[in-house]
């Protein structure tokens, strides 16, 4: 007896493309973003303002969050409550950047321009997965 497995059957839903889409986006720029912070610290605090102890911190933060969005996103069946999680981490960290950005004075020019354009990509991600969860529920 031989089984067989369409590669439909081996493809998430339809509806769930987009938010695993967003949760695989979400993953790799926030990982990407952390190593960046940990192995490039000395380079960035030069840049952005922040003290390299700051940076590594952030780095590691962001790196553990981006493997457990990876996680969630891989899973077979994406669980509301991680995409939940993400969905409200993402907004705080859009906030926390905004405050930042008005109130560290450690800040170059340049780290302010940064701390706007995460917290606008990061809320991105945030809608991006609302807009995810929403399908998957309709």
């Amino acid at each position: 007896m031989s089984t067989t497995t369409s590669s439909s059957t081996l493809r998430p839903p339809m509806k769930e493309r987009w938010l695993r889409a967003a949760m695989l986006i979400d993953a790799a720029v926030t990982g990407a973003n952390g190593l960046a912070y940990v192995v490039a610290a000395a380079l960035l605090t030069t840049v952005l303002g922040p003290p390299v102890p700051f940076l590594i911190g952030i780095g590691v933060f962001l790196a553990s969050y981006a493997i457990v969005i990876l996680l969630v996103s891989r899973a077979r069946s994406i669980p509301p409550a991680g995409v939940w999680f993400a969905i409200v981490m993402n907004a705080a960290w859009s906030a926390a950047s905004v405050i930042h950005m008005i109130t560290a004075d450690w800040l170059t020019p340049a780290g302010r321009v940064w701390a706007v354009l995460q917290a606008v990509v990061v809320l991105g991600f945030a809608v991006a997965q609302m807009i995810g969860l929403h399908r998957t529920r309709s």
